[in-house]
């Protein structure tokens, strides 16, 4: 089914993938976690007589919450409720297995800023209070210590990662060289995807990042970060960097015929949308930025809107102050642009340079005008 693109993991400390929308998740895997059972977690004895805990346990105390609020244990990629208690006593607890080490959120009466945990088998102890619980304490979980220990070593670079951040070529440079010795020496850790899509975030080149991707181990592959850098590469090397984006043609607001190859000698930024796509029209007013800023430049935008009203198409151009170039054959999903690139969900873009070539492919919010400041300086 074709949908709207949405961003489902959740990374706290650095804000590099876009907040997850805390109303998708449906699915429930356990309505209520075992709250009151043992806070000991299964041990088994290998062959070695060493000992394997074969579950987790999460003590949790915090306060400033009512007696009684509902406290949730959400998948990190997906948002969907795996488990359910409540506070008791500034405190609650979940207990269950994991196949292997994941982001997972703490959620508190359904509503962020959250707990994000990097969760194993193990005990883990959450500590925090209402004001600031995003900055809860959590200890006793291996993946989660080196998860911190990584967000720490990238500290000194957070700018390059940060929404607002502007292009520095020398920390963006430093930073990947960190987190390409990390991957080459971490090849086998759970930490790792994280690291290549922090990497894939600022170096903007699917190649390097398939090359890192390639280094660590099949069980690392097979794990939720690793399948979502595994689509993004198969997306990102689609009409990917260096390729020359097809010609197309299609009637703008007035019927008028127009083609990408009419707008060969600028840089241009070929952007799929609709005007009933709540992300498109969130991101809209990033793009109005980065036209005004750099128009002067030899930039512009092409918008492909997947509309099929073409009152509403207009209404949401001059609603949004979107000034530049639109078409559409107003087919909606059927859009024959859309299908000739194989646009599948939205917002979605290519960044082509005067001779039509792609150098950069869905860049939104600073992505884009870090993108736009490194090649339009």
């Amino acid at each position: 089914m074709k949908q709207i693109f949405l961003l489902g993991f959740l990374f706290t400390g650095f804000s590099f993938l876009s907040p997850f929308s805390f109303a998708q998740g449906t699915t429930k895997r356990q309505t209520k976690s075992k709250a009151n059972s043992s806070s000991k977690p299964a041990i088994v004895k290998n062959a070695a007589d060493t000992v394997a805990i074969t579950e987790f346990v999460i003590n949790g105390t915090v306060t400033g919450y009512p007696e009684g609020t509902t406290v949730e244990l959400l998948n990190g990629q997906t948002g969907a409720t795996e488990m359910s208690t409540l506070l008791k006593n500034n405190s609650f607890q979940f207990k269950g297995k994991m196949e292997r080490p994941e982001f997972k959120i703490i959620l508190f009466t359904r509503q962020p800023p959250y707990i994000t945990v990097f969760l194993d088998n193990s005990v883990v102890t959450v500590i925090g209070d209402k004001a600031n619980i995003d900055k809860a304490k959590v200890t006793g979980s291996a993946s989660h210590t080196a998860f911190e220990q990584f967000n720490s070593s990238l500290e000194p670079y957070q700018s390059v990662f940060a929404e607002a951040g502007e292009y520095d070529s020398a920390k963006t440079a430093n930073a990947m060289n960190l987190i390409e010795a990390f991957v080459s020496t971490h090849t086998d850790s759970y930490i790792t995807p994280l690291a290549i899509i922090r990497y894939n975030q600022i170096a903007d080149d699917i190649i390097k990042t398939e090359t890192l991707y390639n280094q660590v181990t099949e069980n690392i592959k097979v794990s939720a970060m690793g399948q979502y850098i595994a689509k993004q590469i198969e997306e990102g090397k689609l009409n990917g960097a260096g390729t020359v984006l097809s010609d197309f043609s299609q009637p703008d607001t007035s019927g008028v015929p127009v083609s990408l190859s009419s707008l060969r000698g600028q840089y241009v930024l070929v952007d799929f949308w609709a005007s009933w796509c709540a992300p498109c029209r969130q991101e809209n007013p990033n793009l109005v930025a980065a036209y005004h800023k750099y128009k002067d430049k030899k930039f512009t935008v092409l918008g492909v809107s997947l509309d099929k009203a073409k009152e509403s198409w207009i209404e949401a151009i001059k609603m949004d102050g979107l000034t530049w170039t639109h078409i559409s054959d107003l087919q909606g999903w059927q859009n024959s642009v859309s299908n000739q690139f194989k646009i599948f969900s939205i917002p979605q873009n290519f960044l082509v340079d005067p001779d039509g070539k792609v150098i950069g492919k869905n860049l939104r919010g600073a992505a884009l005008d870090r993108k736009l400041a490194k090649i339009l300086r």
